[in-house]
């Protein structure tokens, strides 16, 4: 009663164990030495042609029966293993990976239940809101205070629906409105203001106004006296009556005359360039602290100007400045501090502007080589002088 299965299975194993121990005792004899395997029969005696015709038909019968068990179990059954096959790969998980699904499942649950353990741990702070409470209480009580429409009667906030009460009459409902009659500002008594109604402080304040020499010109002006409010000036704006001897002598408006605005036209004052100094400079316009100090210190290492065109020359001055302040300067003194060719060294001529290093050398070449120089114009034979070169340098030099 086994399944047909394990039936087939079994068969082709027991075939492929017959088919295996007949060639393992009569085919391989006979393909070796009829000797060599004394246990196997002998088929060279009375082994016939039918004989190996009809073994060889066994076998391959066998052959049929085992063919057919294997196409049977492997075409039925071999899907199935190969499934359970891939089920067990894909959807199996080794030991590591078991593991760390593991160890992930336990940190991602830890993370959701650390939150709730944090109050068991982390004390959080209590702050007592009556405080903050009290000091809004107390801002808003202040602020209907201003209003006016509230009286203040006390700060406790278990009775904060009794704080304030309204009030029909604030402070200065209060007050006595006071007796109206006609009265002069200028000449009533202290005692004529209490009995208007006007208040002990304002009337200090009016006594003060009036004992410094102030006078009422008109009704309109009690209502700049400080501390009487709006409603008291139009209660008694009406009763005001100024004597004409006091308004004879209000002030009368002055008269102005509207003159147009000349502005004079600004002249700088005319430099000379070889005595000037930086305050000079600085009048001229387009001419600051820096570039007056400039000019001066080019004015030094020459020696002076001999023309008004070498204020030109200064670094950092730009030519429409220069043409600006040309015409403000002017040149009276021309003495020029002069250097002798024939005495000076290198280093004394190399600091001229003019001169240099290299006009230098080749002066104190040229003497070296001919001689002393009998006049200025000597320096003309030297190549690298030119006539503007000595046009230019000329009035600094001397032989003498």
């Amino acid at each position: 009663c086994l399944p047909f299965k394990v039936y087939y299975l079994l068969l082709a194993f027991c075939i492929i164990s017959i088919q295996y121990s007949l060639k393992s005792s009569l085919i391989y004899p006979l393909r070796s030495k009829p000797n060599a395997y004394p246990h196997c029969i002998r088929l060279n005696s009375g082994f016939s042609i039918w004989h190996k015709k009809k073994f060889h038909l066994l076998l391959f019968l066998f052959h049929t029966i085992a063919g057919a068990g294997y196409s049977y179990y492997f075409g039925i059954f071999i899907p199935s293993i190969m499934w359970k096959h891939f089920i067990t790969n894909y959807l199996g998980f080794t030991k590591k990976e078991r593991t760390g699904i593991i160890v992930l499942l336990s940190l991602i649950v830890c993370f959701i239940v650390l939150p709730f353990l944090f109050p068991y741990f982390i004390k959080q702070k209590t702050y007592d809101h009556k405080a903050f409470e009290s000091a809004i209480d107390s801002l808003k009580m202040q602020q209907a205070d201003s209003s006016g429409q509230f009286v203040k009667r006390n700060l406790d906030k278990r009775n904060y629906q009794n704080n304030y009460q309204s009030s029909g009459t604030n402070y200065y409902n209060q007050q006595s409105k006071g007796e109206l009659f006609y009265f002069d500002p200028n000449s009533a008594s202290p005692s004529d203001w209490k009995r208007l109604g006007v208040r002990d402080k304002t009337i200090a304040t009016i006594q003060n106004y009036l004992s410094k020499g102030g006078k009422f010109y008109k009704k309109e002006d009690i209502g700049k006296i400080w501390g009487l409010h709006a409603d008291e000036v139009q209660r008694l704006t009406p009763y005001v009556q100024i004597s004409n001897t006091n308004s004879a002598n209000e002030p009368a408006e002055k008269q102005y005359e509207n003159k147009p605005y000349k502005k004079e036209a600004y002249t700088p004052a005319v430099v000379d360039i070889n005595i000037a100094d930086t305050n000079a400079f600085i009048a001229l316009p387009g001419i600051g602290g820096k570039l007056s100090q400039r000019i001066i210190n080019f004015r030094d290492k020459l020696g002076g100007f001999y023309k008004i065109e070498q204020i030109g020359e200064t670094f950092g001055l730009p030519d429409s400045t220069f043409q600006k302040i040309k015409d403000n300067l002017k040149m009276s003194n021309t003495e020029l501090r002069r250097i002798n060719i024939n005495t000076a060294t290198i280093d004394e001529m190399k600091l001229h502007p003019y001169l240099r290093y290299a006009l230098a050398n080749a002066i104190v070449q040229y003497r070296t080589q001919h001689g002393n120089y009998t006049a200025v114009a000597d320096i003309k034979k030297i190549m690298t002088i030119t006539e503007d070169i000595f046009n230019r340098v000329a009035p600094y030099l001397t032989v003498n």
